[in-house]
């Protein structure tokens, strides 16, 4: 299994391009089972998750080709992915499939929509709590899907097609947003979402969908409206920037001082991040080719932050805070109010010798004056990347340990902070 060395001490300077986010990637991806015309996508990053989704839409009888580099494109150029589901030949999503990864669950809402059945494995994925599937499920009923659940399968059925309906979320859920979204657009008559997450990623999807012939407006905002189609075409879409990875860098910037250009990134895809990042003492400079992130002499000051679904601050990006935070000059005081047990990296991070204190869903983090490289573990995606980021402001020499986590969301990590001037290397076996 693979490790990757890091020996810290370095600031970061030079320029980070931005692969394509892959929590738009993958809702995009299984859209395609919409259309038995083809679906291209740019900017598709080179992630375990994207392999591991193609794999179960070929499972269907999709066909799929990436494209390779071409001569003279940059080595962090996106992928464009050509993907054909003209001919569904399975609608059963097995369990050793879907038990990999969470999103591919959400196959049930496309296949529901055009097939009119449906026959899925109840989801795993992250170690980061329960993230029931029952507002997912609640979506289609409303949209007159009948569902059942036997033997660890959700069974879909809807023979007459699915109908508009109604969709009031209890709770913000993005999940259950991009499956009321896919279900819907082909769905006879009028959908309202009430409630609906308003993700940068859900605003992509729609307007992939929109390029296909779908009819979608408000997307972006808690009120999401559908006038069903009776089909949808191909289209050609280019994936969002990933949020998640510029905010994730900008904090690796932020803890080891030094200047980095996030290239591609787009700070209103995830202002209250850069706004934290502001707080604690580095400077933010959006620029034609995507956001300057410096701090240069000055220490790192403490802030208090509460995650919240979008535009609030983001849960992806709550890790990589503590983590900035061990080095504050201060008190940080870190709420967490959209999983339980997502603070499984605080172990590892105190193994550095981070001071942090958990009670109930705060984490309460004393900023110390050096960390020390030490043997770490990754736990989850967000979690693993805290610990590169504590581990590249350390002395001396950290190992992470399964590092498969960051390989599904962080395309050719170690590469991009090598650039920077980071001493990272990736150790097979």
């Amino acid at each position: 299994m693979d490790r990757i060395r890091i020996v810290g001490g370095a600031p970061l300077i030079g320029s980070i391009p931005i692969s394509g986010a892959k929590n738009a990637t993958l809702p995009l991806m299984i859209a395609s089972l919409l259309t038995e015309e083809t679906l291209i996508l740019d900017n598709v990053p080179r992630l375990a998750d994207v392999g591991l989704l193609q794999r179960i839409l070929l499972n269907h009888g999709v066909d799929m080709m990436m494209s390779g580099k071409r001569s003279g494109d940059a080595p962090y150029n996106g992928q464009t992915v050509h993907i054909s589901a003209a001919n569904i030949v399975d609608t059963t999503a097995p369990y050793e499939l879907v038990s990999k990864m969470r999103a591919s669950f959400w196959v049930l809402a496309p296949l529901l929509a055009r097939m009119g059945q449906a026959k899925v494995s109840l989801p795993g994925g992250c170690a980061i709590g329960t993230r029931p599937v029952d507002f997912l499920l609640m979506a289609l009923k409303q949209l007159g899907a009948k569902i059942e659940i036997d033997a660890g399968y959700v069974l879909g059925y809807a023979p007459n097609g699915l109908r508009g309906g109604e969709i009031n979320f209890p709770k913000v859920t993005v999940g259950g947003t991009h499956i009321a979204l896919m279900a819907a657009t082909l769905a006879s008559g009028t959908t309202v979402i009430e409630n609906a997450a308003q993700e940068p990623e859900i605003t992509d999807v729609a307007e992939c969908l929109n390029k296909m012939g779908a009819n979608i407006t408000g997307a972006g905002t808690s009120r999401i409206v559908i006038e069903g189609v009776s089909k949808l075409h191909g289209a050609r879409h280019s994936v969002v920037p990933d949020r998640i990875e510029a905010g994730t860098y900008a904090m690796a910037v932020a803890m080891t001082g030094g200047d980095v250009l996030l290239e591609g990134a787009r700070p209103e895809l995830f202002q209250s991040s850069l706004d934290v990042i502001a707080q604690s003492g580095a400077t933010v400079s959006p620029t034609n080719k995507g956001i300057r992130i410096s701090r240069n002499g000055g220490g790192i000051s403490p802030v208090d932050v509460t995650t919240e679904p979008h535009p609030g601050f983001p849960t992806d990006m709550q890790a990589q805070l503590i983590a900035l935070m061990t080095r504050a000059k201060g008190t940080s005081r870190i709420t967490e109010t959209i999983f339980e047990n997502r603070f499984m990296h605080v172990q590892e991070l105190v193994r550095f010798g981070a001071q942090i204190q958990l009670s109930g869903q705060t984490a309460t983090i004393e900023g110390v004056e050096k960390l020390k490289g030490a043997p770490v573990m990754a736990t989850d995606l967000r979690a693993s990347v805290s610990l590169v980021i504590a581990a590249l402001a350390a002395e001396g020499e950290t190992m992470v340990n399964r590092v498969y986590h960051l390989d599904r969301g962080f395309e050719r990590l170690e590469d991009k902070l090598v650039a920077c001037g980071a001493t990272v290397e990736r150790i097979s076996g």
